[in-house]
């Protein structure tokens, strides 16, 4: 009887992960990805199956399965992957005592933690969808933006005060807007960033920015407080909270007309 697909992308999926983590520790910690996957390829013993090609995707069955799993890889800390370089780290080389599957298991064992802390009504099981072409791209896809929203939450928390204030205006400059006034360190009156549509401020909306960072959530006289300094027409209020907000501060805002 032949193996479900289940089973044999999980072989597989053993197989190919493990070749990696080797390859990696063979080249000293660390390689270009597409260097990875080329001596994968050499490495690994691979079938037709292996490697056949998604017809609505168009990608290879066996690369599919190594970048989606190595996102497991990721989350169970054997691996770090940096503009287009894979790094194995101490815990990946020792990881590769436990042989393939042992190291598969364990990986997947703490990605499934992870996403369970981080989406406890998610019922769908990856490796149900990874041998479905269009859709095991979809699933790797979201894996991946998890994984990056992760990240982005941690460089944001990791920056201080000032930084993030640097942040919110570099965003505002992103959308088009002019940022003649970003606070300097010290008190700054509540305002921390002005944006403008134009350089001289002249077209509204004219955005004041209030931002709190890396504290307790903003509370109602927060608010209150931006909206008094709110005094010309055209004015509009943007608070910025990495600490969220108190509840009776989001009804106050959301009742703000400015």
């Amino acid at each position: 009887m032949a193996k479900d697909k289940l089973s044999r992308s999980r072989e597989l999926a053993a197989k190919v992960i493990y070749a990696a983590l080797q390859i990696l520790n063979e080249k000293g910690g660390q390689a270009p990805g597409r260097d990875v996957l080329t001596d994968v390829e050499k490495r690994v013993t691979l079938d037709d199956w292996a490697k056949e090609t998604y017809e609505k995707s168009g990608y290879v069955r066996w690369q599919s399965i190594l970048h989606f799993f190595s996102i497991d890889c990721i989350k169970a800390g054997y691996l770090v992957k940096k503009k287009g370089v894979w790094y194995l780290t101490p815990e990946g080389e020792n990881a590769l005592k436990l042989g393939d599957v042992g190291l598969l298991n364990a990986a997947t064992a703490a990605y499934r933690k992870w996403r369970n802390e981080n989406q406890p009504t998610e019922v769908e099981e990856d490796q149900e969808v990874i041998d479905e072409g269009q859709q095991g791209q979809e699933a790797t896809i979201q894996k991946i933006e998890l994984l990056a929203i992760e990240g982005l939450k941690k460089q944001i928390n990791h920056k201080n005060p000032y930084e993030f204030q640097e942040l919110v205006a570099a965003l505002l400059r992103g959308m088009v807007y002019y940022t003649p006034f970003v606070a300097p360190k010290g008190k700054d009156g509540g305002i921390d960033v002005i944006a403008y549509r134009d350089p001289l401020g002249t077209i509204t909306p004219r955005i004041k920015v209030q931002i709190k960072h890396r504290d307790a959530s903003a509370s109602v006289q927060e608010i209150r407080q931006l909206m008094g300094l709110l005094q010309k027409d055209g004015d509009v209020g943007m608070f910025v909270s990495s600490g969220g907000f108190t509840p009776d501060a989001k009804t106050t805002a959301r009742s703000s007309h400015v």
